[in-house]
């Protein structure tokens, strides 16, 4: 790598604030492609240790080495955020990936979602995973490897198990349900209280066991974590530290393409007015911008497999030419993904972008099968629901200790993979050491229920 990247950060945040970009500090590193790969698998620099991880970091080997992934950098959000550069970029790369990072931090610190997700976890949070990652060496000297890998094994399974419409730090259910009100304080019923007043208090003071959970509970993490009735407090932790770290990750898949559009419209913009960037460097940097921001090609049957660096840069190009700067900005800090493509992934520019269905006849024009912009955006969000994991919640504790999941099929619209579904289902036996059931539908929509014994069993 060419050594004066540097010299060009100061002079790109100046101009970054002059435009109105607000961020925490952020740390730049150059790093091995090696180590790179380890972080954009892993997640972070440090992490707990698990065998999924392995299997990712070959998948990730594979696409680099068939050509059809580069990591240019991997960004942290924090107060200060983290940025790694891969050290076979070159000048112009670096000059590019700087300005790109402004904006991802500039996101980050802004957005409602980044920041409530922050406030409750921790904005420090390559020091925080790795506090797990020290806790965890030592559950390993302290239980043995199998015990701790086991733990692993259910929580990870169960990372995108949670539920960001409650606090990070929950209490647990009331165990009683509450008092009933007083009746209604008429002349008859004080009459008739007076007949028997010591049976009338005793009702009034029994007090009944509330149902667990009161209603169909999303967090699986937490719940396990908080209700197990066997469960280590070691064990609680790593649960409990799984589900820390899906709270942090959590705005950076709802907000993915949000975000590497804005970051991209930045960068692009920071480029064209950096009269300080020699024009060599500017141009190789201009054609690292068209290759992040180009669409990809799939073929005849569907125009485009969505890029969302050239989603979301298109769409914040047409916001910003529409309304302006600071409207951008509005949106930048209240939407997500979901409310950004709904309200401003127009009809008039999914035809520009060549985002519906196409067919093409073998003596004729091209025909449109489908441009209905409301199955677009469900189809482009799709994968984004319930943080892409299919809806699978609590339904009941027996008395029995019986953990009852539920499936919601409807709502989920697609089904569950029986032989992944049993697995997981053993995985969490382990822990909560009762009876773990779950109930579905089949491939003909009939109601079916799996069991962890049955996982066993096969």
């Amino acid at each position: 790598m060419k050594p004066d990247w540097r010299s060009h950060v100061p002079r790109l945040e100046e101009l970054a604030r002059t435009l109105g970009l607000d961020w925490s500090e952020v740390i730049f590193e150059a790093v091995p492609d090696s180590f790179m790969t380890e972080i954009a698998v892993y997640g972070l620099p440090v992490r707990m240790p698990h065998w999924s991880f392995g299997a990712r970091y070959i998948y990730q080997l594979l696409q680099r080495h068939m050509g059809y992934s580069r990591l240019f950098e991997v960004v942290f959000p924090g107060n200060p955020g983290h940025a790694y550069l891969a050290s076979s970029n070159g000048l112009a790369d670096n000059v590019l990936v700087t300005a790109h990072v402004l904006g991802h931090a500039d996101f980050s610190k802004n957005n409602m979602l980044f920041r409530r997700c922050q406030d409750q976890g921790s904005a420090h949070i390559i020091e925080h995973a790795a506090s797990h990652a020290r806790q965890i060496e030592r559950d390993i000297e302290a239980h043995g490897f199998n015990a701790v890998e086991q733990v692993l094994d259910a929580a990870l399974s169960l990372e995108q198990y949670v539920d960001l419409d409650q606090p990070l730090r929950r209490e647990r259910y009331p165990e009683y349900l509450p008092p009933p009100p007083p009746p209604p304080d008429d002349a008859f019923r004080s009459r008739f209280a007076t007949l028997d007043a010591g049976a009338d208090a005793a009702a009034q003071s029994r007090k009944i066991r509330a149902p667990l959970p009161p209603h169909p509970e999303r967090d699986l993490l937490w719940f396990i974590a908080t209700y197990a009735p066997e469960m280590e407090s070691w064990e609680r932790d790593i649960f409990l530290a799984v589900r820390d770290e899906s709270f942090y990750f959590y705005p950076v898949f709802a907000t993915q393409i949000m975000n590497e559009g804005w970051a991209s419209y930045w960068h692009a913009r920071l480029l064209r007015e950096a009269d300080f960037i020699p024009q060599e460097t500017y141009v190789d940097a201009i054609k690292c911008h068209s290759d992040v921001v180009r669409p990809v090609a799939t073929g005849e049957q569907v125009a485009l497999a969505i890029n969302p660096y050239h989603l979301g840069f298109t769409l914040w190009e047409e916001i910003v030419k529409k309304s302006g700067i600071e409207a951008a900005r509005q949106i930048m800090r209240e939407d997500d993904d979901f409310s950004f493509l709904r309200n401003h992934l127009t009809r008039e520019i999914a035809a520009d972008m060549g985002l519906f269905r196409y067919q093409r006849q073998e003596h004729g024009p091209i025909k449109v099968l489908a441009a209905n912009i409301d199955e677009l955006h469900e189809s482009l969000l799709l994968d984004k629901y319930n943080f892409g994991a299919p809806r699978v919640a609590v339904a009941e504790v027996r008395a029995d200790g019986t953990l009852v999941l539920q499936h919601d099929s409807k709502l989920d619209g697609r089904g569950l993979d029986p032989e992944r579904a049993r697995k997981v289902l053993e995985y969490i036996k382990r822990l909560w050491r009762r009876p773990v059931l779950l109930k579905t539908i089949d491939t003909a929509a009939k109601d079916v229920e799996f069991s962890a014994d049955s996982a066993a069993a096969a």
